[in-house]
């Protein structure tokens, strides 16, 4: 049977993909361990990940299985050197009956924020689905040991719907929002009191040209943002708009150059002014039906052109998904995410050690 050049670099990657990465064995990675080995929930997902001063912090949802009335948001401290045993902070728990009956709505998407000087901001997301969850907010000023004024977030006000926040210049804390109960459409939302009171665009779409969820924030010069979001199509690209004031007003959505195969993405802008991004550089296919069975690390200088950096995780019929990413005082990059829904990857990688090349095909996925 006769192979052509374009179905090779497809094959090949089905190839490597039957093979778990040694992801240390890359230029640029510092460390690689789970932040967790046993917990007392079988099933993870959607990690957070911020510094404060005493250390980082990192949380997650986990439970039986998401969508589970009994999925709470957990917490762990990174302290001397290693991370503390997992802690539920958050859990969905509406009231209990007389006779000991408990109702509660399971728990989604905790993102983490620290002030410059004030606490650190726990967002998270309750109810019984994305279509009719609403947000919730909590803070703790010993660095996430304790969290206190947890409160309900204004009606049709979500805060940052999974990936974080940005403070701007002004003081104007800024999330990418989105909604799933009128097809899958992106909007912003801004505080400027430290979550007391909200703005909130409109959504910058209709939902049906593109389904776009779950925005993440990029800073490519002084007053400018891009916004890079969840595509709902499976084959198709990370989504892309643009905005030049501050994020009152963004640009149509337009599909970028990277793959999505339905899946969360993060990214952040380094204090150099290079991009980096998380993400699956995956499509959908019978040996990847999810496309989520490879995770990677792209740089770019402008937001739009990107090359390959790292393969951080990659098996057949895995899970590696929802990645959090910021960088540290120290200049280093700390990266989580899901891995096979039981645990939570920590990966430090030097970005002053990255060998970044030009992707080679545009066949998806790519090796």
């Amino acid at each position: 049977m006769l192979i052509s050049s374009r179905t090779l670099p497809s094959i090949f990657a089905l190839l490597v993909l039957a093979f778990p990465l040694q992801a240390a064995d890359q230029p640029g990675v510092v460390s690689r361990s789970f932040i967790y080995e046993d917990a007392p929930f079988p099933q993870c997902h959607a990690s957070t990940i911020a510094e404060t001063p005493q250390g980082l912090v990192a949380a997650w949802f986990g439970g039986t299985h998401e969508k589970n009335p009994d999925v709470g948001i957990w917490v762990a401290r990174h302290v001397n050197g290693h991370w503390t045993r997992p802690v539920e902070v958050a859990n969905g728990i509406q009231y209990s009956t007389p006779d000991g009956e408990v109702h509660r709505h399971p728990t989604w998407n905790p993102v983490l924020f620290q002030y410059s000087g004030g606490p650190l901001v726990l967002f998270w997301k309750c109810g019984p689905s994305p279509s009719t969850w609403w947000g919730m907010m909590a803070e703790s000023s010993d660095h996430g040991v304790t969290w206190q004024n947890i409160r309900r977030l204004p009606e049709h006000i979500d805060g940052p719907v999974r990936n974080k926040p940005l403070l701007l210049e002004d003081g104007t804390l800024i999330s990418g929002s989105s909604t799933e109960f009128d097809g899958w459409r992106v909007h912003f939302e801004m505080s400027s009191d430290r979550g007391r009171t909200w703005q909130r665009t409109a959504a910058i779409h209709d939902g049906k040209d593109f389904g776009a969820i779950q925005p993440t924030l990029l800073q490519p010069g002084s007053g400018k943002l891009l916004a890079l979001c969840r595509n709902q199509d499976g084959n198709g690209q990370i989504l892309e708009t643009r905005s030049e004031d501050g994020g009152r007003t963004w640009s149509a959505l337009q599909p970028g150059t990277l793959p999505n195969p339905n899946s969360g993405i993060d990214g952040v802008t380094l204090a150099s002014g290079t991009h980096l991004l998380v993400y699956n550089h995956t499509n959908r296919s019978k040996g990847n039906p999810r496309g989520r069975a490879m995770i990677n690390l792209a740089v770019s200088e402008d937001g739009h052109n990107w090359k390959a950096a790292l393969t951080l995780d990659r098996e057949e019929r895995s899970e590696f998904s929802y990645p959090a990413i910021i960088q540290t005082s120290d200049g280093l990059v700390h990266i989580t995410y899901t891995w096979k829904r039981t645990r939570v990857m920590h990966t430090v990688v030097d970005p002053a050690k990255l060998q970044p090349e030009p992707f080679t095909s545009a066949e998806w996925p790519l090796p």
